[in-house]
Parts: C-alpha cells; structure tokens; sequence
C-alpha cells in the first residue's frame, strides 16, 4: 500500500508542476448515440489535470489514515504480562508465528511509523530513566551516543563509545555481539523464528588465533552480529514473546521512499536541533511498534540500523527493552522504583540497565535468587542462567556477591562493572569454564554453605545450618576442629574455608598433597570502548608522538595456581600450557623450567579473581583499563 500510496503522491506532484498553455477553445464533439444526440462542450485539458490531481491526493490522504488507524489497532506497548499476551493475541496476520523472513529480501511489517505514546506513559517512561531533575550534561550524553562499531582496523570488532552515560547499554550489546562473532554462525540467509536452529557452535581454537583475530570479520558480517544481539535482548526482556522497537517519527516523511532507505548522513541532518528534555518531547518525537515474530523484528532492526548508528541510537535502545519489558514490570522488578534508572549526578547506567539486558528483569541486585529481610520484604536477585554475565571490582571490595548465574553464564563473555564504566571480558575457548577437580569440589562446598547463609551474602550461617552443610557434602570434620568452629554460635566462611584447605582429599577437604593437579593457563581479552588517548607507535618511533582516539583491546595470560597455599603457589615453576607432555615428563623436567613472569596487577586482574580466585595475569603494554 505504501508503495501505491508514493507512486499516487509523486504522479500528483508532477502534474502540478506542469506548465500548461492556455487552453485554446475546442470545437464540442457529436456525443455516442446512447448518450443522446445532443452537444456539450469538452472538459479542458488543464481542469481535467486538476480534478485528477485532487481525486489522486484524497485518494491518497484516505490511504494514510486508513493505515494509521491499523497500526494503532495492531501495535500496542506492553504493560503487564496479561497486556503482552493481549499484544500476541490481536497482533497483525503478518507477525504471526512460524513465517520465515530473508534479511536480504523479505520483510512482514513495511509500515514505518510505529504508534505514539500517550501523555501518561511518556511521562512515566522519562521519569523512570532521567528522575523528575535531570542536568543538560546527562541529557547531552544519552543524546549523543550511536550503536557503532570501531573505524580503528585493531578494535573494529567493537562498539566505539564516546559519551560516559550510555556505557552500560553498549557493553551489554557488546558481550552479545562477541556471543555471535565467536560462537554462533548463520548455517543459512534465510531467518527463521526459532534462532537457535539457525546457528551452529564454533569450536574455537585459542591456540591457533592469534591477536589480530578479528581482522578477518567483514563490515556485513559484524552488522548481522549486532542486529541479533539487540533482537536477542529485546526478547529476552519480553519473555520471549514480544519485543518494542522505538524510532523517531521526525525521520518519516523527509525524503522520499520509507525511513529504511534514509542515510546516515541524511538522519543525521534531520536529527539536527532535536532534543528529548521531557517526557512531552519524547511523546511528540517517539513512536514505537510491537512484535511478536523474532523475524519481523530482525527485519526491522536491520532496516533501522542507520537510525541505531545515529547520535539517539543507545537511547532508542535503552526506551526498547523498558517498553519490551513493560513500564510496569520494571518498576515491580526494581527494589526502589522512586530512583532513576540513570544515576545522578554523572549520568551512569544503573545495575538495573545492566541486569536487565543481561537477564531480562530490572533487578538492582547481582546475587543468585531472593533474599528474604525478614517481615515479609525481599530483594530481588538474578533467577535463571543467563547467556552472557557480569563480573564487577565492587566485589572485590566486598560491595556485593555476584551469584553463580552471571559469574558462571552459558558463554566465557562478562561484562566487567567498576564505580563508573563498564567493560567485556571474554575468552575464545569454552573450555576456560571447565572446573578441575579441586574447583568443582570447592564450588560444591561453598553453594552449600550459600544456602545456608541467611545474613544476605555476609558470609556466615547458624550451627544447625553448618551441620546441614558438612552432612550434604561429606565433609569429616575432626572433633577439635567443629567445636572450635562452632564456639561462637554461628560459623564464618572464610574461616570454614581454612580448614578445608587443611583438610585432607580423604576427609572431604581440598588439600592436594599429591600435586599431581596441573596449573591452569589461559587467555582472556579484554574490551574498553570507550576512546582513550594512545600514541601512535608509527609516529613515535620518527620521534613525533600523536596521541589517537580509540577503544583499547588488551590481550591477557591468566594463570590459576593448582594448589590452595600461597607458599606451595609460589615454590612452583612454570610448565607451558598444550605441552603434550605427560605427568612423569613434566616431573622429570619441571627442574628445568624457568620461573613464570612477574605477576602484573591492575584492577582487572582483581575482578577476575573473583571469578578464579588466586588468578595472575600478564599482558604487554599498557595496562588495562576498566575506567
């Protein structure tokens, strides 16, 4: 319709634009005989032009109102679960489940502008992000801040962020996008709704890719990588049944054709002088459409991806998975719904922004579960596995305690939280997650004594509840030593976890006086987005230094020590990784090995020993960033 709709305005246009002669008199023709016999004079040329040129743009006009009125009966934002379900019952006949769409050719829904918000939901939508007070510096920030990759050849793989706002929103995307560079390939062009039959498992190779690892990606390829990331996440918080896709009305009707042939040059141009101070800017510039077919959506986003790149890109992001999950969903998912979602003064992304691309609910808390505080209140914590998680330094500063669901997720891809900026960490070989057998009996210990812990992750439990741990994971206490643990009336973990390391294998303990458990050696890179200062090497070795603006990607040598004491730690000696020797080789030749590198530090390296406790790193260079 939309393309009948253009061909009837542009027919009517150049027909008013027609230099017409004065129409000459006309001699009046004989009429048909069944039209009688007698003489009427002809309508002229020019008035006949007229008539269909006003014929043509009713017509017209009539099309445009007809298919407002049926996108606002089809399109919908999601409110409440029953609302979503409501959405996926009335949706139109071309979002319905089971189509196939190709992202090349096909498409379901061609319509380009979405629905409008009402007054109340606009308000309510700016409020929860920006707060009833909001300053022009974090506005300017979340109004400037595009969904784009790298134009830097080393870092191209990622988004480049130039604002200090929106750093959670990128990197969320971020840790999605590495899930489909390194793990998932498309098995064919077609797309169908159920996206995991479409993608195989890369077994990937760290050993044989080297730094430039993603030199090789092409500019298609990342683009299809970032259009699955954002449907992925938009589903995930509209429970896999519906996701909102939000753009600007201001883009239709600026250039001919529909907004999915705009530029980025030409958003750009139009964008100039728009701003979103209010809730009532953002009701007038806003519109959004609802799906219920993964396809459709792929298609949509791909087509609006020139908009995502533009300067409003992260925000339009941030509005979709909020109205994706549902305005009111949020605020119950949310500890204090009365704070803004966007912290103040600095304008940072809150851990609800970040828990909720993650894993679908805008919880304030990174611990596994709820937490009971007694009197009927609880807090929020993340519930199921998520495919990509977060690790952060406030942990290290015992903040907080990161639960087993973002600290161990599907994929070794986390993003990295400090006190104002977040990162991605992410391995090339699954394998970086497997637990030896040490790990395994030590991680089977300590989810027992979590469950026991009533104290909200203060490390301590009752002796009832100790008990209940030592009987669930076989652990033979000596009697000397469970008396003086219990002593004091409850029991503390970290001095549980001392005598475990002096508790003999046998006994049900963790200390290894065999040695035979090898160190465990692996990679890690590293992402900052945001641009940083960095002298030119190319440049610097002439004796002109000329510091450039880009991401930083930083490659890091992890080792995880095979046994518990520091003292043990720091007598061994280094055996390199994928040797291929056997145990009685390494034994013979340990002697000879040199000693490891000087442990680096960083503030990294302290989030990572919260994943792998007692973990060194090495890496050239600078030293990462996670600021």
């Amino acid at each position: 319709m939309a393309e009948h709709e253009e061909e009837d305005l542009k027919m009517a246009l150049r027909m008013s634009m027609q230099q017409h002669n004065p129409p000459e008199p006309k001699r009046s023709k004989s009429r048909d005989d069944s039209c009688g016999s007698g003489e009427a004079p002809e309508e002229s040329s020019e008035m006949k032009n007229r008539r269909m040129q006003r014929e043509l743009m009713a017509a017209a006009a009539e099309k445009r109102m007809t298919a407002a009125k049926s996108a606002a009966a089809t399109v919908a934002i999601p409110k409440s679960a029953e609302s979503l379900k409501e959405v996926k019952k009335s949706g139109s006949g071309t979002e319905g489940k089971g189509k196939s769409v190709n992202l090349e050719t096909g498409k379901e829904n061609s319509g380009n502008s979405g629905a409008e918000l009402s007054a109340p939901e606009a308000h309510q939508l700016f409020s929860m992000i920006f707060g009833k007070e909001v300053s022009k510096n974090v506005l300017a920030q979340w109004s400037n801040q595009g969904i784009r990759f790298s134009p830097d050849s080393e870092t191209s793989m990622g988004l480049v962020q130039h604002e200090g706002g929106p750093c959670g929103v990128l990197a969320a995307i971020q840790a999605f996008v590495f899930k489909y560079l390194l793990f998932c390939q498309e098995e064919s062009g077609n797309v169908a709704p159920n996206m995991s039959t479409n993608f195989g498992v890369i077994v990937s190779n760290s050993e044989s890719m080297g730094a430039d690892i993603f030199s090789s990606i092409s500019e298609d390829h990342k683009s299809r990588a970032l259009v699955r990331s954002m449907n992925e996440i938009l589903f995930l918080c509209g429970n896999n049944e519906t996701a909102v896709i939000a753009s600007m009305d201001v883009l239709d009707g600026h250039t001919e054709g529909s907004i999915y042939g705009l530029k980025d040059e030409v958003i750009v141009k139009v964008l100039e002088g728009v701003s979103v101070e209010s809730g009532f800017d953002l009701q007038k510039v806003l519109r959004v459409s609802t799906f219920t077919s993964k396809a459709s959506a792929l298609y949509k986003l791909k087509a609006m991806l020139p908009i995502f790149r533009s300067r409003m890109g992260a925000l339009l992001f941030l509005i979709s998975a909020l109205l994706s999950r549902g305005l009111d969903n949020v605020q119950a998912d949310r500890d204090d719904p009365s704070l803004s979602l966007v912290t103040a003064p600095f304008g940072h992304a809150s851990q609800e922004i970040v828990n909720l691309l993650l894993s679908g609910s805008a919880v304030a808390n990174v611990f596994d579960g709820e937490m009971d505080l007694g009197g009927g209140m609880f807090v929020k914590g993340i519930t199921t596995t998520v495919e990509v998680g977060f690790l952060t330094l406030l942990e290290y500063l015992n903040y907080c305690k990161v639960g087993q669901h973002l600290k161990c997720p599907r994929w070794p891809i986390w993003v990295v939280g400090s006190e104002s900026h977040y990162t991605v960490l992410f391995a090339l070989d699954t394998k970086v997650q497997e637990e030896n057998q040490l790990e395994s009996r030590a991680a089977q210990i300590r989810r027992a004594f979590d469950a026991q812990d009533q104290s909200g992750g203060g490390g301590f439990i009752s002796v009832e509840g100790f008990h209940q741990v030592l009987k669930e994971t076989s652990v033979d206490l000596p009697s000397e030593k469970l008396e003086h643990l219990c002593s004091t009336g409850f029991i503390v973990w970290s001095e549980f976890w001392q005598v475990l390391l002096d508790l003999d294998k046998s006994l049900g303990g963790l200390k290894d006086s065999t040695g035979l458990l090898g160190k465990k050696v692996f990679d890690l890179y590293h992402f900052n987005g945001i641009a940083k200062s960095i002298a030119n090497a190319s440049q610097a070795t002439s004796g002109r230094e000329n510091p450039i603006q880009r991401p930083r990607l930083t490659k890091l040598r992890v080792s995880v020590p095979p046994r518990w004491t520091p003292e043990e730690f720091m007598a061994d000696v280094s055996v390199p990784s994928g040797s291929g020797k056997d145990e009685s080789d390494r034994k013979e030749t340990s002697v000879e090995e040199s000693k490891p590198e000087p442990a680096q530090h960083a503030p990294l390296v302290d989030c990572i020993r919260t994943r792998w406790p007692r973990a060194t790193c090495n890496w050239e260079g600078d030293a990462p960033s996670i600021v």
